[in-house]
């Protein structure tokens, strides 16, 4: 495979063809809200979620939803929060965006570490402003944590970085670090030990052994998957406006065949090296992104870094991106599998998804909708 390398300009002008494309609506668009701002009564007070492994299409359903149904979509994942990092996540262009608002992108320098609890804090603000406009939040992602992190109450623990710790667990190997964590948290051990990723990622591990040593020596027991603590142990609680019980919320899924999503990971790939995935990496770098950073930021930008190193050769990139994103894909539906409330449905069932959400949007009573 041939690598595209020229897209200099594709690294300065992505954010402003997203502004323009979520401030354009064509005539057709303006035609659909237009009628669905009828209801704005009915639509109040519910929020839809649009979940789905990468490369399934759920952004492309989410924005079909938001044209039909009056909704603007808060963007959920973890890397298209920070600017420059477009073609290496498949950030939405906006022409893709069809006239429709979308936030949460291009919201950090990917130079800082971007959290869940900042998330939070902008996902609740602009859930707040969609209301303002009489118009239906739609969260599409595939980062779980973050979706959680925006529905759910139970605050993040408050642990503030420990430098000392963080100069002494430097110097070990991940394998050392997981052994640590596992005595002082077996459960996160056992979780990030079946990420090849995130077993990979000495910075996250360390960050897990920061939290789960305060946590412990205050006995402080976890919940879930060690992410969050709960409210009567946590010490503190976020100021952002809680959620539990105001709203109305449904999560739809989108679930191509196995076989079906392998082949859609891999075109995807080849369409994004096509359109200078490399090139974004290059810029990157030249404007100051350390290659340690982008080995942190994971996946595309991992062996992007390694590629340009001259570490992996072309073949290398493309087979070893080929699989991790796979794998991947295979953690996010293991996530979305605990979620027992999420409706899904098959690429080409676009239609009656729709109808299936028209069911929750318009009628008073949701078909299978929950209280966040």
């Amino acid at each position: 495979m041939r690598i595209g390398l020229e897209q200099p300009e594709r690294c300065r002008a992505s954010k402003r063809g997203r502004e323009e494309g979520s401030r354009k609506f064509s005539s057709d668009g303006e035609k659909i809200i237009r009628d669905q701002a009828l209801f704005p009564a009915q639509m109040k007070k519910k929020i839809l979620i649009v979940v789905g492994p990468t490369a399934s299409g759920k952004s492309d359903l989410a924005v079909s939803l938001a044209r039909k149904f009056n909704g603007e979509i808060i963007s959920a994942d973890s890397r298209q929060v920070y600017r420059g990092l477009d073609i290496g996540t498949g950030k939405i262009t906006g022409q893709e965006m069809r006239g429709i608002r979308h936030h949460l992108l291009d919201v950090a320098n990917p130079k800082n570490r971007f959290s869940a609890g900042e998330y939070r804090i902008l996902a609740r603000r602009a859930i707040d402003e969609i209301f303002s406009r009489e118009k239906t939040p739609m969260i599409c992602g595939g980062t779980g944590f973050y979706i959680n992190a925006a529905l759910d109450d139970d605050p993040f623990p408050d642990v503030p970085p420990n430098e000392d710790l963080r100069k002494r667990m430097a110097k070990k190997s991940c394998s050392q670090l997981l052994l640590i964590l596992k005595k002082l948290d077996q459960k996160r051990a056992k979780a990030i030990s079946k990420s090849d990723s995130e077993r990979k990622n000495a910075r996250r591990i360390i960050r897990a052994i920061e939290i789960a040593a305060v946590s412990k020596s205050k006995g402080y027991p976890w919940i879930n998957d060690g992410s969050v603590l709960p409210a009567k142990t946590s010490g503190k609680r976020s100021m952002t406006p809680l959620l539990c019980g105001k709203y109305s919320t449904v999560f739809i899924g989108i679930k191509p065949s196995r076989d079906e999503l392998r082949k859609r990971i891999h075109a995807r790939l080849v369409n994004r090296i096509d359109a200078g995935m490399v090139d974004e990496a290059r810029c990157l770098h030249a404007r100051g992104l350390s290659w340690k950073r982008m080995e942190e930021l994971g996946l595309e930008y991992r062996y992007l870094a390694r590629y340009l190193q001259e570490k992996i050769s072309n073949e290398e990139l493309v087979e070893k991106l080929d699989t991790e994103i796979w794998h991947y894909a295979k953690r996010q539906m293991v996530w979305w599998k605990r979620n027992k409330k999420i409706k899904w449905f098959d690429p080409a069932d676009k239609k009656k998804a729709t109808e299936w959400v028209r069911s929750f949007l318009v009628n008073k009573k949701a078909l299978t909708s929950r209280k966040s």
